[in-house]
């Protein structure tokens, strides 16, 4: 299908019936990589935004899932903004006593230190695109300053009688979901429906695995010019990672990506091997959660509906028992030491699981 492409005021290109392979593509030249389906509502919500231009963008996501790659690339796709600044406001690191001055700038002798006038970073990013990186940790005294700038389109330089208007863009983005936040009272509502005009969700990566191999492969890729050229990534490991947390998401799997590269000696293939390998060499601190890797398996099976939850608990005990008992010189008086049960509590789980004794 060709997609239909009509003009807007500004000038811009709306695109209208791109196809999921096309859409990928656009969002590929900009640094937004994915391979998953599940993702093409969003980016079609993504580059309606982009071509509306000035309309508040919200994106929602855990850390590491690429919510400031997807808020360049609207900006990039932004025929109005693109050519001019992306500035970033990390607001987890804003402190309450300098945050008028960084955000709106101050004039010269307004406070003790300011020995000239300063643009806030609001100016900073005129005519451009102001992202607020984790807009949910920003202080609550905060909120009603930035609700006020951006309801009215000015800012105040401390120390200054005069207002300043200003003409950005605000991508904001959230490492925890706003909304219960603002029925907990720790972030304010009306700044939230102000950010929340479109609101774009990116899930972790654990629900989209589908994006293994492409980022894998683009990651390989950038660091190509210090190791050993990488052409695919082996199904098992890609298989192997789909019952991985990867808590850390995008960025955890880039890191790993170039511990694989720096310790691989042979083969253009990433495999599970290179995988093992590279986890052997995390700091001892880094320890893998086997615990979070077993449930997220679990969960995997159930939403597939491969069993019910019962089932799937019923069956995990029957092979942590059955594993319990395969270590060579068993007894059921160490295994159930090791369970931390007793051995009566150990003869009733094995019967009520089928599991013959085959111990002593």
């Amino acid at each position: 299908m060709r997609s239909r492409t009509s003009s807007c005021a500004d000038g811009g290109i709306v695109r209208e019936d791109l196809t999921g392979s096309d859409l990928r593509k656009v969002f590929e030249q900009h640094g937004f990589v994915t391979g998953s389906d599940c993702l093409l509502p969003l980016l079609r919500r993504a580059i309606k935004a982009a071509e509306v231009s000035d309309v508040t963008t919200l994106i929602e996501g855990e850390t590491g899932t690429g919510k400031q790659v997807l808020a360049q690339a609207i900006h990039s796709l932004d025929g109005k903004r693109k050519n001019n600044a992306f500035v970033t406001v990390h607001c987890s690191t804003v402190s309450e006593s300098l945050a008028e001055s960084e955000l709106f700038g101050h004039q010269r002798g307004a406070f003790s230190g300011a020995f000239a006038n300063r643009r806030g970073l609001f100016q900073a990013a005129r005519n451009g695109t102001l992202f607020l990186d984790d807009v949910n940790d920003l202080p609550l005294v905060l909120q009603p300053k930035l609700l006020d700038v951006l309801q009215r389109g000015t800012v105040r330089p401390v120390g200054s009688d005069f207002e300043v208007p200003i003409d950005v863009r605000i991508i904001a983005a959230a490492n925890r979901p706003l909304e219960p936040l603002v029925k907990e009272g720790r972030f304010r509502q009306d700044l939230y429906h102000r950010l929340n005009v479109v609101r774009l969700e990116l899930p972790p990566l654990r629900e989209r695995p589908a994006d293994f191999a492409s980022l894998m492969l683009t990651f390989a890729c950038r660091h190509a010019g210090l190791y050993r050229p990488i052409l695919s990534v082996d199904p098992e490991l890609l298989r192997f990672l789909e019952s991985q947390p990867i808590l850390g998401n995008v960025r955890e799997l880039e890191n790993a990506v170039q511990r694989m590269l720096f310790l691989k000696t042979e083969g253009a293939s990433l495999t599970l091997e290179d995988w093992t390998r590279q986890v052997s060499t995390e700091a001892p601190g880094e320890k893998i959660d086997l615990m979070a890797q077993t449930a997220n398996a679990v969960w995997r099976t159930i939403s597939n509906g491969e069993c019910g939850y019962g089932q799937a608990l019923q069956e995990l005990e029957k092979r942590v028992l059955e594993a319990a008992m395969s270590v060579p010189g068993s007894t059921r008086r160490k295994v159930a030491k090791q369970l931390h049960i007793s051995e009566r509590a150990l003869y009733y789980k094995m019967r009520a699981c089928g599991i013959a004794s085959r111990i002593r």
